[in-house]
């Protein structure tokens, strides 16, 4: 039989994985402050809302993918505390999972920000 869980319960989990990976996971905390000053330019640049969402959208992202190569290197850690060949291609997965959104993030954001940015500059 299942446990009924509070919703209160449910968010108090998710928000403590939330607050336990910014204070142990250094990439994490660079991310988060990326987007942070990501979110600033387009407000400064005064970016469509549409443009502002996309951004949204690309550091929900790259913050859920590094959340999840948190969980999977944590998993990875537990099942397999010596080195083994599988453990390295999971983690090497995960961590290849958090370039490729960090990657393709960077390449939105420079679609985004090029004219403004350029116009400002008076370049344009």
């Amino acid at each position: 039989m299942r446990s009924k869980r509070k919703w209160s319960d449910v968010f108090g989990c998710a928000f403590e994985g939330i607050i336990h990976s910014l204070r142990t996971e250094r990439n994490l905390r660079i991310h988060v402050l990326a987007g942070i000053l990501v979110v600033l330019a387009a407000l400064f640049f005064q970016l469509p809302l549409r443009d502002i969402a996309l951004l949204l959208v690309m550091i929900a992202l790259v913050i859920c993918t590094e959340l999840l190569n948190t969980a999977i290197e944590k998993a990875v850690d537990l099942i397999s505390p010596d080195w083994h060949k599988l453990a390295k291609i999971a983690k090497d997965a995960a961590a290849a999972a958090v370039l490729v959104a960090a990657i393709i993030s960077v390449l939105v954001a420079a679609l985004l920000f090029y004219q403004p940015v350029m116009t400002w500059l008076g370049m344009i």
